[in-house]
């Protein structure tokens, strides 16, 4: 009874083949008992000694993991306005080297999404010579009009226009009737005079203003054309100079810019969404369902002794209607619907059939459907890309989806 009664009182209750059947934990004992377990004395000293080496020593308990919660949302797209115009500005264009004079941008309308499938030419991919399915968007891309040509000078506060020179007045009428609603008309305009003085001039850039033609297409309503400046790239400035005065007044069809297979940047004005909330527009988390007012709301707006809102603090406003820049968006095709049809059944949701040439550009595009978007050469290019093999392409109705 006394051996007994010593064994119930440190470890449980002893057995005659001398193993332990823990009952309850002791008083004052840093040992694991399980209710109902068998457990050898030799292997309840090694589970005690492994709990206590895992166990971290530190001064203030058991140590914690440390949180990484960074700001929601990012301080390089600010501020989160709209877009002053429905279709974006090319801010710079890139210093690349051409053998011949050419435009080094073009416009185009959205009209949808599809997917394709091509065969992967890659010779370092998993999928290598196996057919894989893409998504893909389609721009239409009517020619566009070049209006005149501008030059830059530079000085001290940067680079200045040093002038213009326009088409014809007469036909420019007779090739877009409608740019009158965008700007005046140019009556007394002599292009050769203003031509002979860009030639006199110590430039430094030459550009092209071109008018994109609406009229040309079914899907958008409004007809007043899009004016833009684009850049030229090969050859000197004189070189840029009489390519631009042959080109004044004529057509410029996107074979005359890109090609298949190359890497573009695009840009455009995304999806607006209007006024919305701080957890809609940054993401932030919700507060707990225990706080006093509101949820979705930030926990406070910065310390009292700055004086004012700092604009780092993620709140309410607007959301979408952003200019945005893809980089190195692929085009896989550029045809039009009589060679390559790619109009789906129904045609496109919410732009309809297509009448001219169009883009089929790998992957997603910002803004909806019906939008202008502007493409331009690679400011980043990534090294030679496989050749483009597209297998089949689906046409079939994207009504209901």
């Amino acid at each position: 009874m006394e051996g007994r009664s010593e064994a119930r009182s440190t470890l449980g209750i002893q057995t005659p083949s001398g193993n332990v059947i823990a009952s309850h934990k002791a008083k004052n004992s840093t040992c694991e008992f399980w209710s109902g377990v068998t457990v050898a004395p030799e292997v309840m000293s090694r589970r005690t000694a492994a709990s206590a080496a895992s166990t971290p020593k530190t001064h203030g308990g058991p140590k914690m993991g440390d949180r990484h919660r960074p700001k929601k949302g990012s301080m390089g797209f600010g501020p989160r306005k709209r877009a002053a115009r429905p279709y974006g500005r090319v801010k710079s264009w890139p210093n690349n080297e051409a053998d011949e004079v050419r435009v080094q941008g073009f416009a185009g309308w959205k009209a949808g999404m599809t997917h394709i499938l091509m065969r992967d030419l890659n010779p370092g991919s998993p999928s290598a010579g196996a057919e894989v399915r893409k998504a893909v968007t389609v721009v239409e891309v009517p020619p566009m009009l070049v209006l005149a040509v501008r030059g830059y000078k530079m000085t001290p506060y940067g680079k200045q226009t040093a002038g213009e020179a326009w088409a014809d007045a007469e036909k420019l009428s007779d090739s877009l009737p409608d740019l009158p609603r965008r700007i005046p008309e140019r009556k007394e305009h002599d292009s050769a005079a203003h031509l002979e003085k860009l030639k006199e001039s110590n430039l430094v850039e030459v550009r092209v203003i071109v008018a994109t033609q609406p009229d040309k297409i079914s899907a958008v309503g409004s007809k007043t054309p899009g004016i833009m400046e684009i850049g030229l790239t090969g050859g000197d400035t004189s070189a840029k100079l009489e390519w631009a005065a042959e080109k004044l007044g004529e057509e410029l069809g996107i074979d005359d810019v890109f090609t298949p297979g190359s890497d573009i940047d695009v840009i455009g004005v995304t999806k607006g969404y209007g006024n919305q909330g701080v957890v809609r527009r940054f993401g932030v988390k919700l507060l707990s369902h225990k706080n006093s007012k509101r949820r979705r709301q930030i926990g406070n707006m910065g310390d009292f002794g700055t004086g004012y809102v700092r604009k780092t603090i993620r709140q309410a406003g607007q959301t979408g209607y952003h200019q945005r820049t893809e980089y190195n968006k692929r085009i896989l095709r550029i045809s039009n619907e009589d060679d390559d049809q790619i109009t789906p059944a129904g045609g496109f949701l919410h732009y309809g059939e297509l009448n001219n040439q169009y883009l089929m550009i790998q992957g997603s595009l910002p803004g909806p459907a019906k939008r202008l978007i502007r493409f331009r050469d690679a400011a980043r290019p990534r090294s030679e890309q496989p050749s483009v093999d597209i297998t089949y392409v689906s046409t079939a109705s994207k009504q209901g989806v």
